[in-house]
């Protein structure tokens, strides 16, 4: 019988089960359309096996980073994921204080619940920020508080041009703030954890629009409708690149030229993902393509989608990824447990990828390669390690 000390990943999603109303759980859990894709993500992995190689010593291992001149303890990220306040009270907080106890980065949501300056204010981690471009006078606005809150590092997104149709929500009628019906109500009193939280801190907003200054009629009915910005297009991408001066990241590339095509803009890397599996149903998963971008630009590749083991992980980094953002993985730590949660589902996944290079003979991430997978013979040669004296070198990657 399953018990309730979480040894895994699976283990903090049926926790987060338990304690969430069922439409909170579907917005955390769903995808969009058939849900396809989600699976898809999570299957490309059984395709990649590992290959140890022995009589190495393994007596001392090195999980730790490199990443833009700075180091982490691992190669990995707090990924942005909205509406976390839904979850636990003060979500966005609890993951970013969790990252940095860690030691990694957290990427805060346009959609958080807490603003750019709150979460500023009260961690004192790396910070990146992440944008969806709504309007562009408000991504302009919010560009700008982000680099007065000293974030380090802004990503874009650029997989929302409509959202994804994701009819777990749609049948839910989920949605900020939610409707007080008699299903909702009834689910709220058989979460009764749940249900406590949300009385005593109140219903979470969006706080970086709430925060806003609408100036006009257009960015008014913009922010109230939700819809992103369709139109934003490289030329547009050239003028973000112009207003932010630290490093800029592209999320939502699954296309080894339209990463090209970024890093010849300008880009300092880009972040291939298929935004877990909740825009397009029936796309790739950013594994089957990782390999063939990071050998085709020289410059920082990173990646999500269907991470929940460090296996996983270490695959990632033998194809050729600088490092992997959590999504989904660290969410249901924080829904079950909140940021004790989210501390103990980075000390798993920290503690599974040293595992796992003990078993396969590899001393430090730093010399993941493709030697350590069997490839199908499909599949495109990753690229080489980044050598030493590269300053985009992941030290210990």
């Amino acid at each position: 019988m399953w018990n309730s000390t979480p040894l895994n990943v699976a283990d903090y999603r049926e926790l987060a089960r338990r304690r969430l109303p069922s439409m909170v759980f579907d917005y955390l859990e769903g995808g969009a359309e058939d849900e396809k894709g989600l699976a898809h993500n999570r299957e490309v992995f059984d395709g990649l096996r590992l290959k140890p190689k022995r009589l190495v010593d393994v007596s001392q291992r090195d999980v730790s980073s490199t990443l833009f001149g700075r180091a982490h303890a691992m190669p990995l990220l707090i990924g942005p994921t909205g509406l976390n306040g839904a979850l636990w009270p003060q979500g966005d907080l609890a993951l970013a204080r969790a990252a940095a106890r860690a030691g990694i980065p957290f990427v805060l949501s346009t959609a958080s619940n807490l603003s750019i300056e709150d979460v500023a204010r009260q961690c004192d981690g790396e910070l990146w920020f992440q944008l969806y471009v709504v309007h562009r006078t408000l991504a302009e606005q919010m560009v700008e508080r982000a680099l007065a809150a000293g974030y380090t590092t802004l990503v874009l997104t650029t997989d929302v041009g409509v959202n994804g149709y994701r009819e777990r929500d749609l049948r839910n009628a989920f949605k900020m703030p939610m409707s007080y019906t008699p299903r909702v109500m009834l689910d709220g009193c058989l979460h009764p954890r749940w249900s406590l939280d949300l009385l005593r801190h109140g219903m979470p907003a969006l706080a970086n629009f709430v925060s806003s200054e609408a100036p006009s009629l257009e960015v008014q009915a913009a922010l109230m409708s939700r819809q992103m910005d369709a139109s934003f297009d490289w030329q547009a991408l050239r003028w973000l690149r112009d207003k932010w001066p630290h490093v800029l990241l592209v999320k939502g590339l699954l296309d080894d030229g339209d990463a090209a095509r970024c890093i010849a803009l300008g880009v300092d890397g880009v972040i291939l993902s298929n935004h877990g599996g909740r825009q397009l149903d029936g796309a790739i998963s950013p594994i089957e393509v990782l390999a063939q971008t990071a050998a085709s630009v020289d410059a920082p590749v990173l990646v999500d989608s269907g991470f929940r083991r460090g296996a996983d992980i270490v695959k990632a980094l033998c194809l050729g990824a600088d490092a992997v953002l959590l999504g989904r993985a660290t969410l249901y730590g924080l829904a079950a447990r909140g940021e004790a949660g989210v501390d103990d589902v980075l000390r798993l996944l920290k503690a599974d990828i040293d595992r796992t290079l003990a078993q396969i003979g590899c001393p430090s991430v730093a010399q993941l390669s493709a030697d350590y997978l069997h490839l199908p013979p499909s599949n495109p040669r990753p690229r080489a390690s980044t050598p030493a004296s590269s300053s985009l070198e992941l030290a210990s990657h």
